[in-house]
């Protein structure tokens, strides 16, 4: 197996509370993928839906979303730039469940 080198990423699920209109949802998605434009260590960004059929697997998060850095110093960066604190005291109250994980990408060689 051979890690990636030069990428960190950081997947996060999140389900909006309910009285979360679509709207704002797109708005604070907006707000989201802005932050590469603000935070010099995010190189770049992608989200989704859940696409997954109802198996029960899913924890009921309906979102997902990608940060891709170059280094784990790099999302350390991230967590502590002024802008994406601003921008996390926007999001979390919306959110009813969020779950973070970071890695580096490993490639299995066959």
């Amino acid at each position: 197996m051979e890690q990636e080198k030069g990428v960190q990423k950081v997947i996060t699920l999140t389900q909006f509370k309910k009285d979360v209109s679509p709207a704002e949802i797109e708005d604070l998605i907006k707000g989201y993928a802005n932050l590469v434009n603000l935070v010099p260590s995010l190189k770049g960004f992608t989200w989704g839906t859940n696409t997954n059929i109802d198996n029960g697997l899913n924890r009921d998060y309906t979102y997902v979303f990608e940060l891709i850095f170059e280094d784990n110093e790099g999302v350390k960066e991230y967590i502590d730039n002024p802008d994406h604190i601003a921008f996390a005291n926007i999001f979390l109250p919306k959110v009813r469940q969020f779950l973070a994980i970071d890695y580096t990408p490993t490639k299995v060689l066959l």
